[in-house]
């Protein structure tokens, strides 16, 4: 019993689940895009489109005209990667070491996100506004292509990352489980590099983040084209846009994290980072597009204070953690000497390392409770949108999901990693993520 037990959980996991995404998140992109700019971001709408027809036929209807995108979406996409490419080799920056792998290796990075965050910005405000070379619409024009032209790309990109992994990895952090569907979901290499570029930085950091940003400045010109620019487009754009430059301000505490440090290079991030991020992270401004919601001086004001409120929290915190393990704990934490735990782990190749866990300060409130603000703020620049339809919430309820497996997951990764020393830290500091709740 216990044994089909086992098989039963194996096969969920490296099979059931891996092929489950790869047949669901892909077309859902597509329906994301159709719902949003066709249907008035209706969920209604598209259930009432799909009993007339059936699901794959609707499905067909949206997608086929996109599916493989277009010329003018190909040039748009090829430009942008060979610009931020480009940015990630000219643009100077001070060396960063990312932490010690698995194996024992220590990836290398070029800490210039927020030079280049800025660059790709103004390029683009000065290249449609200032040169008028193209449309500052031209994203939203060509939005059903860009997702189709996107799509087809990642995925031959993911497999070229798995073959890449197996049989010409960049380090000793590689290798297949044998499951077929699992390793392209997941990954077979942590930190693939082709011609000294590092694919996940520019994945995760330069290709998905960064046109988070010009997407948005795309939906507000499309907005204040046909509508003129609404103070609810104002406000969720600008909640973005402090939350991207917190992003780039970060970067080198991004490089640190577990989507970094332990999601290897597949389907799961580097799909996520080139096609879910510019579809699903910014709907609920995809869907102000075609609705100009004035809410007034007041809410707009208390809205935008409280978004920006939660982002800097999320910043802070994160930023607290940065500062004491660069500097060993030596360095005050709300004005006293922070708790700390000296924890010890090893590698896989045997080597001891050591490290401090922060018991004190935004960490001794919860063990992560740096979500409830990234949260917040997600929600403040989803709210603009007032509540007519569910669309533009459903990131945010995607990013709750997606927070609290990752606190799981975090938690039973330091749990094998530092053992007792983790579980003392757990005394010290009980609470997942809400503090005195849970």
């Amino acid at each position: 019993m216990a044994q089909d037990t086992f098989r039963i959980s194996r096969w969920i996991h490296f099979t059931f689940v891996p092929l489950f995404m790869l047949l669901v998140c892909p077309p859902a992109v597509f329906i994301f895009w159709y719902t949003n700019t066709s249907l008035m971001g209706s969920f209604q709408a598209l259930g009432s489109l799909i009993g007339q027809g059936g699901f794959f036929s609707t499905l067909y209807m949206i997608a086929s005209p996109v599916f493989f995108g277009s010329q003018a979406a190909w040039t748009i996409l090829a430009s942008f990667a060979a610009f931020q490419l480009l940015l990630m080799k000219i643009i100077p920056g001070k060396p960063f070491l990312g932490p010690v792998t698995p194996k024992g290796n220590i990836p290398i990075y070029k800490a210039n996100g927020i030079a280049c965050f800025i660059i790709t910005i103004v390029s683009f405000l000065t290249a449609s506004f200032g040169l008028h070379l193209f449309s500052p619409t031209i994203i939203y024009d060509h939005l059903g292509e860009l997702f189709g032209a996107l799509n087809c790309f990642s995925l031959l990109f993911c497999a070229f990352l798995y073959f890449k992994g197996i049989y010409k990895p960049s380090s000793t952090d590689s290798g297949a489980t044998g499951h077929l569907f699992f390793d392209y979901y997941w990954g077979t290499e942590l930190y693939p590099r082709v011609l000294g570029w590092d694919l996940k930085l520019f994945t995760n950091c330069r290709f998905g983040m960064m046109s988070w940003g010009l997407i948005l400045l795309s939906y507000a010109a499309k907005q204040h084209q046909l509508y003129g620019l609404s103070d609810s487009m104002i406000v969720a754009v600008a909640l973005q846009f402090i939350y991207l430059t917190k992003f780039y301000l970060w970067e080198t505490g991004y490089l640190r994290s577990l989507d970094i440090m332990h999601d290897r290079a597949g389907f799961y991030i580097c799909w996520g980072c080139l096609v879910w991020v510019p579809c699903i992270y910014t709907s609920s401004t995809m869907y102000l597009v075609h609705h100009p919601l004035n809410l007034g001086t007041f809410w707009a004001s208390t809205i935008f204070f409280a978004g920006a409120a939660s982002i800097i929290i999320n910043y802070l915190a994160d930023r607290q953690r940065q500062i004491v393990r660069a500097k060993q704990g030596a360095c005050l934490v709300w004005r006293k000497k922070p708790r700390l735990i000296e924890a010890t782990y090893q590698t896989q190749t045997g080597e001891t390392k050591q490290t401090v866990l922060l018991a004190s300060g935004w960490w001794g409130l919860a063990r992560h409770f740096h979500y409830i603000p990234e949260l917040a703020g997600t929600f403040f620049w989803s709210v603009p949108a007032l509540f007519y339809n569910f669309m533009p919430y459903f990131y945010f309820v995607f990013l709750s999901c997606l927070l609290l497996d990752r606190a799981f997951r975090h938690d039973k990764r330091c749990k094998d990693k530092y053992g007792e020393h983790w579980d003392l830290y757990c005394e010290q500091v009980p609470y997942k993520i809400i503090p005195y709740v849970w």
